[in-house]
């Protein structure tokens, strides 16, 4: 038990819940209608901070689980666990008081963005500068990549080319179809990947690229590491402590949503970068976890970590902005405009080029960290 609720996990839980009760009884006289900038900064700094230590609280706790689950359950867990605070997050400013048509959008682009060429950049270069080349699982490694190029298709691009609602949305009826056949698709996903073909998502021995097909004594001596590792008690009191982590973020989500839409309007902005903020405090706790990985020279687990975020992203996300739009009759707009669609072409290519090896080079590393720069360079002067 000690182990398990550290001192600093104490200090971490009751830090954030005072936050949140303290925004629960007065947050509406300091982020209220007469809200100044002052307020606003102070609000935002607090907020932040209680939502980025909740944030890493849960990756702790999920990735603790990760240790004790075995692949590729525990990096499922801690993946959900992160595209679930998305949800959140773009839930809270969808529902805000202002209108946001494009928060959803704008943030899975920038999921993408920064989890396909910042941080998988940074993984395949610090990785390939400690080790040289690193392998990887590269039958797992291109499933992963086909589900984003069709789930990241259908929801960003199709939009725009479709004969119905137009201006990059769906008909309500093309939104239900989308979301059903997206989780559909996500959730055959899921069970190949934790099922027959787990042995795709674990990294490869040494000398070993890829598992052509199932090796029953490989799959049976990891579930029975798994089995005997796996201590339900543990199990069970870690998955408190990571509910616990993700209420406040909840609780607290409103609030963001509220400081977040003054600042962009007061400080004329562009409206991406609500998208933008929402990846980079979801995402950070993830991505230092899979830089950590790669440097590990556990090169799969950061693929696994990066690109298992975005395909939970999309396969997530997209579906719950597309149903909370039908039910609470707000606008949804997903196509990409003509320069990101060209940046989620290249994107896609980069990564498809990048994986189709045996093992990772550096300088790919640094063509992903190339395309990421151009992106933030557009966000600000399309």
């Amino acid at each position: 038990m000690n182990n398990i609720l550290t001192k600093s996990t104490l200090i971490r839980l009751v830090s954030v819940w005072l936050i949140v009760l303290v925004f629960m009884l007065f947050g509406h006289t300091l982020i209220g209608d007469n809200m100044t900038i002052p307020s606003a900064a102070l609000g935002f700094t607090v907020l932040l901070g209680a939502i980025i230590a909740a944030s890493f609280g849960v990756v702790k706790e999920a990735d603790k689980l990760a240790h004790t689950l075995g692949e590729p359950y525990g990096t499922l867990i801690l993946t959900l666990s992160i595209v679930l605070i998305e949800v959140i997050l773009i839930s809270a400013v969808m529902l805000g008081p202002g209108e946001s048509p494009t928060i959803g959008k704008d943030s899975i682009f920038s999921v993408m963005m920064i989890i396909m060429n910042l941080v998988v950049g940074l993984c395949i270069l610090f990785g390939g500068l400690r080790y040289g080349e690193q392998s990887y699982n590269a039958q797992g490694t291109l499933t992963y990549i086909s589900m984003i190029v069709i789930l990241g298709g259908l929801a960003l691009l199709l939009p725009n080319f479709i004969v119905g609602a137009g201006g990059g949305m769906f008909t309500n009826t093309q939104a239900i179809v989308i979301s059903v056949l997206t989780v559909v698709l996500y959730g055959f996903f899921l069970l190949f990947q934790m099922r027959s073909y787990k042995h795709l998502y674990i990294q490869p021995a040494p000398g070993e690229m890829t598992i052509s097909f199932p090796k029953k004594a490989i799959i049976e001596q990891h579930a029975a590491t798994t089995e005997s590792t796996a201590n339900s008690s543990e199990i069970w009191m870690r998955s408190i402590i990571l509910v616990l982590m993700v209420l406040p973020i909840v609780l607290l989500s409103h609030s963001m949503a509220t400081v977040v839409d003054f600042g962009i309007t007061t400080a004329n902005l562009p409206k991406a970068l609500g998208g933008i903020l929402i990846a980079v405090i979801v995402f950070t706790p993830e991505s230092i976890t899979a830089i950590k990985a790669a440097i590990n020279n556990e090169f799969q687990r950061a693929i696994n970590l990066c690109h298992g975020a975005f395909v939970s992203t999309v396969g997530l996300t997209v579906p719950a902005v597309l149903i909370i739009g039908i039910l609470t009759n707000k606008t949804v707009l997903f196509g990409l405009t003509s320069t990101e669609t060209l940046l989620f072409v290249l994107t896609s290519m980069l990564s498809l080029v990048s994986f189709l090896g045996k093992r990772t080079t550096p300088i790919l590393g640094i063509i992903h960290l190339v395309l990421f720069a151009m992106f933030i360079l557009l966000v600000f002067n399309p």
